[in-house]
């Protein structure tokens, strides 16, 4: 159950950038207006974003069965209006990404999306739990790097999950470039799991072993196992 949970985050993550955890909500329960009152634009931008995502996903769930096309070109389009992908891309490559070209930077960011999406994507089907989003607090980030929002994710049965989301201004836009689950930041769960082949191999190489299958991007954070 942990597994899939976390599977979920990633593959909402890659969707929609937000939500952090599961699939096909039935609801999501909205922040009191007193809270939502004093949440600033990221806090809101986390917000607005899982409830669109959540209701598309309950509204057209028969869809998205009967069609993965059509559930992932969904998770591609809220990906696109909601992530900062190159930057978190470059994350993720670290020192390998130093002196990259954008294109090869966008290749394999698209190529790291692909991947978790095909692997994940169905579980935000096939995972039925009620859950509440609710948002904790905003705070800025050092450095001037973009603000944290936390919230936690309630669940019937089951104990709080905290997560939290990173994100950073583009263009007037608040855009996520990562997400911590249960303290686990998947940038940094990525950077550690693609060291190795990015020192053997070209970013280009990389994205190409993702996109065959040949590799697989794991939303299961090393010593993290499942409940």
């Amino acid at each position: 159950m942990k597994t899939l949970l976390h599977g979920s985050a990633l593959a909402i993550a890659v969707a929609a950038a937000l939500l952090a955890a599961t699939p096909s909500f039935n609801a999501v329960a909205a922040t009191p207006p007193a809270a939502a009152a004093t949440q600033g634009a990221a806090s809101r931008m986390v917000q607005d974003s899982a409830g669109r995502v959540l209701a598309t996903l309950d509204s057209r769930r028969a869809e998205f069965k009967a069609s993965p096309a059509a559930l992932n070109q969904f998770i591609k389009s809220e990906f696109t209006r909601s992530f900062d992908s190159d930057y978190a891309a470059r994350l993720v490559l670290g020192v390998h990404g130093r002196g990259a070209a954008p294109a090869d930077v966008a290749d394999f960011a698209a190529a790291m999306a692909d991947n978790l999406t095909a692997r994940y994507g169905s579980a935000l089907i096939e995972f039925n739990t009620r859950l509440q989003v609710k948002v904790k607090s905003e705070t800025a980030l050092p450095g001037g790097r973009g603000v944290r929002v936390s919230t936690q994710m309630l669940r019937q049965g089951g104990a709080p999950i905290p997560v939290d989301y990173l994100l950073r201004n583009v263009n007037g836009q608040w855009k996520l470039f990562d997400v911590m689950v249960e303290g686990i930041s998947y940038v940094q769960a990525f950077k550690n799991q693609f060291a190795a082949p990015l020192a053997q191999k070209s970013i280009r190489q990389v994205a190409a072993d993702l996109r065959a299958g040949r590799m697989q991007a794991s939303a299961t954070p090393p010593g993290k196992k499942s409940k």
